[in-house]
């Protein structure tokens, strides 16, 4: 058995009390953030060094006896202490090269949050944790499994408010399976699958364009701060949600079929930062989500004992003939389909490269290909292959 962490979102629906305790939790804990981040800013520039987690803990218990702080009392200590913690684990990290350096927390943040770690419970449809005894009413539409951890309580910027529960659940270890599929990511389809599915992209942000900047000229026009502008920013903010819960329904729904039908999911490791630095492509790849995309696959493969294998990112799967293994250099990235100088073999380029990515997969974890073969379910024959490019080619013309 092995032991993961599954997080379920539910909304939540306080009262007003309830939403103005909550707006102090979250601005009380972005102050202690930004507080002791400066704190640590100003040491390393005099001495070199910071305090850790453990010195600015004790200074957090003097700060709220303070008559100028006081009102950190009305916080959840437990809150204020992850916040603490948080921003020892951004800063120990920058350090480690592994990200950069913390920065301030703003009051405009498109999403506020914070983190109640222990004496956490829900019942009777509601919420229960520290300062809110008489608990907050959740829309729970499933069921929980597992013990109960942490809750994470965050606003949107279109003032709803949601809990992410995070349950300690126990799996089974992962078993070598025999379906395999390998996944190659595009932009006019979002995933092509070795065995010849393509799963379409349907660009929501296209979809709301138009709406989307209407809604930002109006904007525009308000004075900031002013009622008018208020409610014409929480418009604005609620078109980029539904774009944003489309997106991600889609992908879920995607990604559910993917580990449910297969054991062996194999895709690219793509570094999507440094390709976001296109002009031409830069929205199109925001869009399509390649990064959540294997995000999702990546922690479903774990809940389901399913196993994920990502293939380098330099391995030129587009390049290569999935037939014979012939390297064409000269394919540029107009080339949908292009002929093997070697075996004469006419090549899909997204399909090829999908199950060259399997392939190539199979290998990396020294795993025999004939295991993870059932026929055709997996790997395509060179006749199906062919059937399914003179299919394609028929529907092009």
């Amino acid at each position: 058995m092995k032991t993961i962490y599954k997080n379920y979102k539910f909304q939540i629906k306080p009262n007003k009390e309830q939403e103005v305790l909550l707006n102090k939790h979250f601005g009380s804990v972005r102050f202690v953030y930004n507080h002791f981040l400066n704190q640590r800013k100003l040491q390393y520039q005099e001495n070199k060094k910071a305090d850790n987690y453990n010195k600015q803990s004790s200074k957090l218990t003097l700060l709220k006896k303070e008559e100028d702080f006081n009102w950190l009392s009305e916080i959840s200590s437990q809150s204020l202490q992850s916040a603490l913690r948080n921003l020892d684990t951004a800063y120990l990290n920058f350090f480690r090269g592994k990200l950069r350096f913390p920065k301030f927390k703003s009051k405009r943040n498109r999403n506020q949050s914070f983190t109640v770690p222990q004496h956490t419970s829900i019942e009777n449809g509601k919420v229960y944790f520290p300062k809110f005894k008489d608990g907050i009413s959740v829309i729970q539409h499933r069921d929980l499994e597992g013990k109960i951890g942490k809750f994470t309580l965050s606003k949107t910027p279109t003032n709803k408010y949601f809990v992410s529960i995070q349950m300690e659940v126990e799996l089974p270890e992962f078993k070598v399976g025999k379906k395999a599929i390998g996944i190659d990511l595009g932009i006019k389809n979002i995933a092509i699958t070795s065995d010849g599915k393509l799963y379409k992209n349907h660009i929501f942000t296209k979809r709301y364009e138009t709406k989307l900047k209407d809604a930002q000229q109006h904007l525009s026009r308000k004075k900031s701060g002013s009622n008018s502008f208020e409610k014409q920013r929480r418009k604005v903010a609620l078109i980029h949600e539904k774009i944003s819960n489309c997106r991600k329904d889609n992908l879920h729904k995607i990604t559910k079929e993917i580990v449910s039908n297969y054991d062996l999911i194999v895709v690219e490791d793509l570094q999507v930062t440094k390709m976001m630095k296109s002009k031409l492509l830069s929205k199109l790849i925001a869009d399509v989500s390649w990064f959540e995309f294997v995000r999702q696959l990546t922690y479903k493969s774990g809940w389901n004992g399913k196993q994920l294998v990502k293939v380098d990112r330099y391995y030129p799967s587009s390049k290569t003939c999935s037939n014979c293994g012939f390297i064409n250099q000269s394919l540029k990235l107009s080339d949908r389909i292009w002929t093997c100088n070697e075996c004469q073999s006419k090549l899909d380029r997204d399909l090829n490269a999908s199950i060259n990515i399997l392939k190539e997969g199979i290998n990396k974890i020294g795993v025999e290909l004939a295991d993870y073969t059932s026929g055709e379910d997996v790997i395509l024959s060179n006749q199906l292959f062919s059937a399914k490019l003179e299919a394609m080619s028929f529907r092009a013309c």
